[in-house]
């Protein structure tokens, strides 16, 4: 899997950006997929890893009322997790995971249910609902692998967006 974190890296490098993860079901699985790549000091600027509901009020600024009402598998609570990263860690990006990795459900939300959040430079915000089969070790290795794949698609696209804004501009 860290062939995806490598690259995830390579972009955020050559753009000169920083990432901050915010972890829920993931554990810290997130950040040490990323801090297994070599160099991975020159962007990734760190994690928090909010597993209890009241530190991703605390800690990442997710509205309380938000929680108390959804609870904290929801997609704008991963947002707000993704957000709130990005500020607490002074990252460029940030990344969140928030989900069910069982074996019981929580909140409401069968066990395999997780959201993943980017939120990046200039307003990007990107939530991807993911229903995963398997038990606790598979639903968190895939959490990790599709969080990675579309921060890394993200990353392309902007990358792409900045190079035709910069050809259309000369």
């Amino acid at each position: 899997m860290t062939s995806g974190a490598a690259e995830v890296l390579r972009r955020l490098q050559r753009r000169g950006e920083t990432l901050g993860v915010a972890e829920s079901l993931t554990g810290g699985l997130v950040a040490a997929e990323l801090t297994s790549v070599a160099g991975a000091s020159r962007c990734f600027r760190g994690s928090v890893t909010a597993y209890a509901t009241l530190l991703k009020r605390d800690l990442l600024g997710v509205d309380g009322a938000l929680l108390a009402e959804r609870g904290a598998v929801d997609p704008d609570v991963a947002r707000s997790m993704a957000d709130g990263v990005r500020r607490v860690l002074g990252a460029d990006w940030g990344v969140s995971t928030t989900g069910v990795a069982g074996p019981e459900p929580q909140d409401g939300k069968p066990v395999g249910t997780v959201f993943i959040a980017v939120s990046g430079p200039g307003g990007i915000q990107k939530v991807a609902e993911l229903r995963l089969n398997g038990g606790r070790a598979d639903i968190r290795k895939e959490s990790v692998r599709s969080l990675l794949e579309l921060l890394s698609g993200e990353l392309g696209e902007n990358a792409r967006a900045q190079d035709t804004e910069q050809i259309g501009g000369n």
